[in-house]
């Protein structure tokens, strides 16, 4: 889509990126420093045990690798397991689906669990398969916190149950690209890297942690400037609950089938038959400077989704809802205009303190 300047600023409600707060900005806005010099191991030192507070630990050994989500599931892997070793991987959406392609051409032995997209991973195979596994050939479980492409969040807390209840000694990995300083969640992996065989060398930790040692912190040069915008930024639930309100209100569905799956951080919202929700996203953009996300794969020309994490609050909220109406009635739905920002309305004015 060609760019449109509009005045004001582009309402982002995508599931990612997501709005920046302005003094982390204005953090990035500076010029590149001498990645040798004696302030960047100092600045380096202070932003690993900041991060050891989003993880929720005080003894892990966090890792700061610029890198995409994509390079995230790599380093995991390959720092953990070695070529061969059997993985019980779950199939719930595009970003489930794209990590266990990694998997296979990493050559491991991927054992996968799939679920209708909407769906969440279905423990009870997971329970089934580690009842038989006695002789623990299952290395890992690989689970997508917040599958952002229909909105589904798994519960971490039971799937690390399960593997307690069995004493089953597989580890845990976990792709929290859209949950990390969203939702709660708690790491542990590094042992495992003494026994991993697979080849690795941008993402390897071992070069890390001896760099770690000597203080210095950085195998290789890191782009400065990234690193000074890390600021820990919360989700409100209550963003969630005014979008599900509104969906209601319009007539329509949520792609997630649960309300215990409800990610806190993004809706995937269902279309009727007749309408593409890729349109939807094209108009939002092009008509009236709101960005909404697109269905992906499966949900393609099905759902839209609607961001709502980062840097925002109720009111701007209550403005991507506004134009998400108006959309929908451009597109020919017989919405309502109002009665999904009505309907977010009542709720936030009885439940704002």
């Amino acid at each position: 889509m060609d760019y449109v300047y509009g005045p004001g600023r582009n309402h982002l409600f995508v599931p990612g990126p997501v709005n920046i707060p302005e003094p982390v900005i204005r953090a990035m806005n500076r010029n590149n420093e001498d990645y040798r010099s004696p302030a960047v191991p100092a600045l380096t030192k202070t932003l690993l045990e900041d991060v050891k507070e989003i993880f929720k630990t005080t003894t892990g050994t966090p890792f700061l690798i610029p890198t995409t989500g994509t390079g995230a599931w790599e380093s995991a892997l390959t720092n953990t397991l070695s070529p061969g070793d059997r993985i019980v991987s779950f199939l719930i959406g595009q970003f489930s689906l794209l990590w266990i392609d990694q998997q296979q051409r990493l050559g491991f032995n991927v054992d996968v669990v799939e679920s209708e997209w909407g769906q969440g991973a279905n423990l009870d195979i997971l329970a089934s398969k580690l009842a038989a596994d006695t002789a623990h050939t299952i290395k890992a479980v690989c689970v997508v916190h917040n599958e952002t492409a229909t909105g589904v969040t798994n519960n971490l807390a039971k799937v690390r149950s399960i593997l307690d209840d069995y004493r089953h000694p597989a580890l845990f990995l976990v792709d929290g690209v859209s949950s990390i300083c969203a939702l709660d969640f708690r790491p542990k992996a590094l042992e495992a890297t003494k026994t991993a065989k697979s080849v690795r060398v941008f993402f390897d930790w071992n070069d890390y942690l001896k760099f770690y040692k000597l203080g210095t912190f950085w195998p290789y040069t890191h782009p400065s400037n990234c690193f000074m915008d890390l600021e820990q930024v919360w989700i409100s639930f209550l963003r969630k609950d005014l979008t599900i309100l509104a969906v209601e209100a319009w007539g329509l569905k949520n792609c997630t089938q649960k309300e215990e799956w409800f990610s806190d951080t993004v809706t995937a919202v269902l279309v009727p038959p007749y309408i593409d929700s890729s349109e939807i996203v094209r108009r939002g953009w092009k008509r009236y400077n709101l960005s909404l996300g697109l269905g992906l794969n499966k949900v393609a020309g099905k759902v839209f989704r609607i961001g709502h994490l980062g840097n925002l609050n109720e009111l701007q909220l209550l403005g991507c809802l506004a134009g998400v109406e108006m959309i929908l009635k451009d597109v020919g739905y017989p919405v309502q205009l109002g009665s999904g920002v009505a309907a977010a309305c009542a709720y936030l004015q009885n439940n704002t303190l």
